[in-house]
């Protein structure tokens, strides 16, 4: 499994983030800024949290639920909850690895989630190969994952992905 490495982020980028836990056990994000702020990510950390996510899921590592908040500087705000406990999984993991308290940990955090989405899209069942060890995923789809801005509700333009990954021959057999 390859280790996480953030890249020193530019203060002047980064939306600053509040984390807060609430009497339910729910950790709420507070990050002054939208989702397309979020900065792209190394290829290598999305595949290491896809890793590590994986490794969370199947040992049932129970993680407490979250809730995110953007808040953009016009006062319009953006929440984002994770009910489902796989997700909530997934992002505990990530959140113990590389912690999802800081803009480049919740970029990485925020882009599996929203790959793991973009994967069930009909469109999108050749871009991943499911195998005994775990899965493997088109080298594209991943470079294009790490870097595209995510939208306003944090998620990816599947239409955009498709856009550039439908005229490719398949890269996973």
């Amino acid at each position: 499994m390859l280790p996480f490495t953030p890249p020193a982020p530019h203060p002047d980028q980064m939306p600053a983030i509040e984390v807060a836990a609430g009497a339910n056990g729910t950790l709420t994000y507070l990050i002054h800024g939208a989702p397309p702020a979020l900065p792209p990510v190394r290829r290598r950390d999305l595949l290491a949290a896809w890793d590590h996510a994986r490794e969370a899921a199947q040992r049932n590592h129970a993680s407490p639920r979250r809730a995110f908040r953007f808040a953009r500087p016009d006062g319009t705000t953006t929440d984002l909850a994770l009910s489902d406990p796989d997700a909530n999984c997934w992002a505990g993991a990530v959140d113990r690895t590389l912690g999802i308290g800081s803009p480049y940990g919740l970029s990485v955090c925020l882009r599996l989630l929203a790959l793991v989405d973009l994967l069930a899209a009909p469109w999108a069942r050749g871009l991943v190969a499911l195998r005994r060890g775990g899965a493997e995923l088109d080298p594209v789809l991943l470079r294009l994952a790490a870097e595209a801005k995510l939208t306003e509700d944090a998620r990816f333009d599947q239409s955009a992905f498709r856009a550039t990954l439908n005229p490719l021959p398949g890269h996973i057999s």
